[in-house]
């Protein structure tokens, strides 16, 4: 028998998850991994980019920030269409789109006008953290649904991925890579049409797309919630976008170590942000985020200082890795707190887009920064400041935040 036909509504307030949401939490994370691999194809072969089309350090930058923004700014409509039409609809929809612009990289990758273009459509990878979060959310009791998302925020190990093995693969065929994610999100789409369910009982909103993304937008949590999460979650897209330029450019690594470093620092936020969402179910989710936040700031103050990568520059970045991992679990799991459940999707959205674009500036500025001053050092002051602001006010307001 179905186990979506024979859920009852009692076990979204129960202490003990069904089978089924395991099973559609599992499902949701390997979409989001691979998705997110998608999302994140281009920056791990930046520099080879910039060197076949003749790039400078600003226009590289922008290369590999456009599917950020796109992805971040597609999730406010993708996470209230999943309010309205379910995670078993679009998740298998979004994933098979993707497969259009990874495809199409192959014959635009010779041209930095075309290559902004499949950019622009490959954004569509990053929107399927709108459709999982809700997803997840309505399939597990509050008791254990913060470890619940930051299990499922693990899939933004899809970034690790890239890449480690992107560089990897193309050393044995120039189009190799974006033909076998091709191939992997096929698949995926397939069995996630079969394996995806939605909660029989979850309420599903009746009133208009903008109806609801403006219901969304006028609470002020969601605004709150946007800005931390662009600190967390902004921090860690924007290491991974950037960072293998960073450590090519300043520390003189070849493609494939910074590819490896910076797979290393994407691992390590991928394996923290369950612990962040461990950590807000036992205690409050605006405290752990502000611990999180101050061990950013701090560290980011000593990579200002341009130590070297072994072992100081290392330790840094790893730190300031489990920090921002860390924040974005317990963020995800304030927002079930004071969100209410219909809104979601919607919240969700909108929280994710503004967190995505937190990814999307810090590239340009230090590219731009970099080329003006040949130092990054200001980037990372900059980075201090947001994770102190962002600390301060996760423990001086949002301690107190409720359901509105």
């Amino acid at each position: 028998m179905d186990e979506t036909r024979t859920a009852k509504p009692s076990d979204a307030l129960g202490a003990k998850p069904s089978g089924a949401a395991y099973r559609n939490l599992a499902v949701a994370t390997i979409g989001f991994t691979l998705t997110f691999w998608a999302w994140d194809l281009v920056a791990p072969l930046g520099s080879d980019f910039k060197d076949r089309l003749g790039l400078s350090s600003f226009e590289q930058s922008l290369l590999v920030a456009v599917p950020v923004i796109v992805g971040s700014l597609g999730r406010v409509p993708v996470g209230a269409l999943t309010d309205r039409y379910g995670a078993r609809l679009m998740f298998p929809l979004v994933s098979a789109l993707t497969i259009i612009p990874v495809l199409l990289i192959i014959p635009a990758k010779n041209s930095f006008g075309a290559m902004l273009a499949v950019g622009f459509l490959l954004g569509l990878g990053g929107t399927t953290f709108a459709i999982g979060i809700p997803l997840v959310n309505s399939w597990f009791p509050p008791a254990r649904r913060g470890f619940a998302l930051g299990v499922f925020g693990m899939g933004m190990g899809g970034v690790a991925l890239s890449g480690y093995f992107t560089p990897r693969i193309a050393e044995h065929g120039d189009n190799l890579p974006y033909v076998i994610v091709a191939i992997a999100l096929a698949a995926f789409a397939v069995l996630a049409a079969f394996l995806i369910s939605d909660r029989p009982d979850r309420p599903v909103p009746t009133t208009s797309l903008g109806t609801r993304l403006g219901q969304a937008g006028r609470l002020r949590v969601t605004w709150e919630l946007s800005a931390l999460y662009a600190i967390g979650f902004g921090g860690i897209v924007a290491f991974g976008v950037y960072l293998p330029t960073y450590l090519k450019t300043w520390y003189d690594l070849s493609p494939t170590d910074a590819g490896t470093k910076a797979a290393g620092f994407a691992l390590v936020t991928v394996v923290f942000r369950p612990v962040g969402g461990w950590l807000s179910d036992r205690l409050h989710p605006a405290t752990v985020t502000t611990v999180a936040l101050a061990v950013v700031a701090l560290f980011a103050v000593v990579q200002a200082f341009d130590p070297a990568l072994n072992p100081v520059g290392t330790i840094c970045f790893l730190v300031m890795a489990a920090g921002l991992g860390t924040a974005s679990g317990s963020v995800f799991a304030l927002v079930s707190q004071v969100t209410p459940q219909p809104q979601v999707g919607s919240v969700t959205g909108i929280v994710g887009a503004v967190g995505g674009l937190g990814g999307f500036v810090p590239p340009l500025v230090m590219g731009a920064i970099y080329s003006a001053k040949d130092s990054y050092s200001i980037g990372f002051m900059l980075l201090s400041d947001l994770a102190l602001a962002g600390c301060v006010y996760a423990y001086g307001r949002m301690r107190n935040a409720r359901a509105e």
